[in-house]
């Protein structure tokens, strides 16, 4: 009889060793889940960048804002197909088409890729300007991001100043620094009746960064584009 005791009292203990080291081992196998998941996860979430028209007016005055020549009816909102994962790239690893190969969102591997158009179908000759503004960050994402924009086929590439001295990153142009957010600022001036702007915005992280390091790994940012519309008096012949 003590001899069965023993051994059942044995078996218990054998089994709550058991359970300590499953449930030691499934706390592992979750760290190293969470830790898989930041680092896939360098940049971007659902909903992190949109265009938006500054106002319902600017409809009425004849700015259209749509990503869709198949659809010409002016929008206030276009929204981005955003990535839930991204890692670093090169510049040069960017299609060459990239700004005619699609319209609307057309992301590729680790690279945000946005085509829309702003048609004036008024009949004044307007002026806007196109602000991208940077809502919010984690991590300092932003010391590698790079943002193109093409303009009817015109590249321009923006980018935050170096870490050193603040000075461009090499062929970029830095990013405004205001404690409104607004990192880019542009004017497009003279848009006739009838004529149509062409963008394609690209958004990656660049890999030649210097700050492209591990640190910034598991790092997010969020992004927004707002046109706003300003009339110009058409001069009298």
């Amino acid at each position: 009889m003590a001899k069965e005791v023993v051994v059942t009292a044995d078996r218990i203990k054998n089994w709550r060793k058991f359970g300590r080291l499953l449930r030691l081992g499934l706390l592992i196998l979750l760290v190293l889940l969470l830790i898989v998941y930041l680092v896939l996860k360098v940049v971007y979430h659902e909903g992190s960048f949109v265009v938006t028209l500054a106002s319902n007016d600017m409809l009425e005055s004849g700015l259209a804002m749509y990503e869709s020549q198949y659809d010409r009816v002016g929008k206030r909102i276009l929204k981005v197909n955003n990535l839930q994962f991204m890692d670093n790239i090169s510049i040069k690893w960017l299609p060459e088409n990239i700004d005619t190969e699609s319209e609307g969102s057309h992301n590729g591997q680790n690279y945000i890729a946005y085509t829309f158009y702003i048609e004036n179908q008024g009949s004044q000759t307007i002026d806007y300007w196109y602000e991208m503004f940077q809502e919010d960050v984690v991590k300092n994402v932003d010391e590698a991001v790079r943002i193109m924009i093409i303009r009817n086929g015109e590249r321009t590439v923006y980018a935050k100043g170096n870490s050193i001295d603040r000075e461009p990153e090499p062929d970029t142009i830095k990013f405004r620094e205001n404690k409104e957010g607004s990192i880019i600022l542009e004017q497009r001036e003279g848009l006739k009746p009838g004529d149509t702007d062409h963008f394609t915005i690209v958004i990656w992280i660049e890999g030649d960064d210097p700050e492209c390091i591990d640190a910034l790994i598991g790092g997010e940012i969020s992004l927004h584009m707002n046109i706003t519309e300003e009339h110009m008096k058409i001069k009298e012949e």
